[in-house]
């Protein structure tokens, strides 16, 4: 049996800054480049506009404070899978696991090449997309099978190249671009807008551009001293995303007019060719893909580690829980690609991707409510971190999440209900193969 809060003290080579550049690095994909066109649809002004992202930021942080609390109790890498066993029933958290370690990251990670395949096409045309997304997930994987050590400087090379560009592309912004007639400042018509349907609708696909906030505890049995660098990578990460995404959107509304942006998809690159001329696109068009090759690297790395704790527990699947000499999940990164690769030659991603949206907002939703439950169950249990705000921080964090499960399913209620069915079906296997030692709990206090 693998106590739940176990770490392997060789792997402990994840440093804060490392964790902190893999929760920016998952955070920031297409999202936020692309967003706001639909947004402007019914919303006006650029108070208003700003406010969205605001709000998602305040409501990620409450996530981030939250996992904060539970990886500071439960250091072990995997996510939801541990937090949901130790604050409900393993089998609830092998549910969550099941779906992380089979699509849960195979399928953004798929949409992320293929976005990296069409903005790299726009740089070098002639090289077909597909070509492309398949062989920035190879040669990620590729780095990430060669150790740690790799993986770490890699993602902290390709995050900070991210940074540097965004920065660069935010001073640009203001400095060289030709200022519209918007206003940031709060006004009495903004409310309206700001109770309004369409600003709740907004605020779900901004959340959407949030998730990823939680990507360090997904490795932290893998971090040093995770009780203090888990908490300060989720909190630090986050803060400088939401930071960013601000500011990004600030720039897209500062120097594109609006009816130019109005249901665009490609709002960044409409941006880019407004602040830099024709030339603008393609250097947006490099930023972007820059920024997706640290994304593509971060859900490699941290999607592995669910299995491989799946496969420390479950004894059908112990086969993924193998490492090699530099103690990498060898098994687990080569599964998660073949999924990858076959989602990309397939074109299936975009449809798995709709239907397992509601079970990772689903599983996010119980960890954090886990945090209230282990308040009153286990009082007296070890917290090296306590999430500050508490209970605020969870509330509010379950407002949004819970509004968000209901727009799904009373949206897309098909591919929700699918997504949930996919979950349900992970039983069969977590019954057919029990717990190593089914004479003793998995998970003790």
């Amino acid at each position: 049996m693998i106590p739940a809060n176990s770490g392997n003290s060789n792997l402990a080579m994840v440093s804060t800054a490392t964790a902190t550049a893999i929760v920016i690095a998952d955070m920031i994909g297409v999202g936020v480049f692309t967003s706001l066109g639909f947004q402007v649809k019914d919303i006006t002004s650029g108070f208003s506009l700003l406010l969205l992202w605001v709000v998602g930021g305040i409501a990620a942080l409450c996530g981030a404070l939250c996992y904060g609390e539970l990886g500071a109790m439960f250091p072990r890498s995997s996510g939801e899978y541990n937090f949901l066993a130790r604050a409900y029933h393993p089998a609830f958290g092998f549910l969550a696991g099941w779906v992380s370690a089979t699509v849960g990251f195979a399928a953004p990670i798929a949409l992320a090449a293929m976005a990296f395949g069409e903005y790299f096409k726009a740089i070098v045309p002639g090289i077909p997309p597909l070509v492309l997304g398949l062989a920035v997930c190879w040669l990620v994987a590729l780095v990430h099978l060669r150790g740690i050590r790799e993986g770490s400087a890699f993602q902290n090379i390709w995050t900070m190249l991210k940074l540097v560009l965004i920065i660069g592309f935010l001073i640009a912004g203001f400095v060289f671009g030709s200022a519209q007639s918007i206003s940031f400042a709060p006004s009495r018509t903004d409310l309206p807008q700001v109770i309004s349907a369409p600003f709740a609708i907004s605020l779900v696909f901004v959340m959407y551009s949030y998730s990823g906030w939680n990507a360090a505890a997904y490795i932290v049995g893998e971090i040093r001293e995770p009780h203090r660098s888990l908490p300060r990578a989720l909190l630090t990460g986050t803060l400088i995303v939401a930071i960013l995404y601000v500011g990004l959107n600030a720039v897209f509304l500062y120097t594109t007019p609006i009816d130019q942006m109005v249901g665009q998809i490609d709002v960044a690159v409409i941006a880019g060719r407004h602040i830099f001329g024709d030339w603008g696109g393609r250097l947006v068009g490099a930023l972007i893909c820059v920024g997706l090759v640290s994304s593509i690297s971060a859900m490699t790395w941290i999607g592995p580690r669910v299995t491989v704790a799946v496969g420390e527990d479950m004894r059908l699947l112990s086969m993924f829980a193998r490492k090699s000499r530099n103690d990498v999940p060898t098994t687990a990164i080569l599964f998660q690609l073949g999924i990858v690769s076959l989602l990309l030659l397939t074109q299936s991603f975009e449809a798995v991707l709709e239907f397992i949206q509601f079970s990772l907002i689903f599983c996010s939703f119980f960890a954090v409510l886990g945090v209230i439950k282990l308040r009153y169950t286990h009082p007296t249990q070890p917290r090296p971190y306590r999430a500050w705000g508490y209970p605020v921080t969870p509330l509010i964090f379950l407002a949004v999440a819970g509004f968000m499960m209901y727009y799904l399913v009373t949206n897309r209620p098909v591919q929700s209900l699918a997504g949930f069915a996919m979950m349900i079906a992970g039983l069969a296997i977590y019954y057919a193969s029990r717990l190593q030692d089914v004479s003793k709990p998995q998970y003790e206090m």
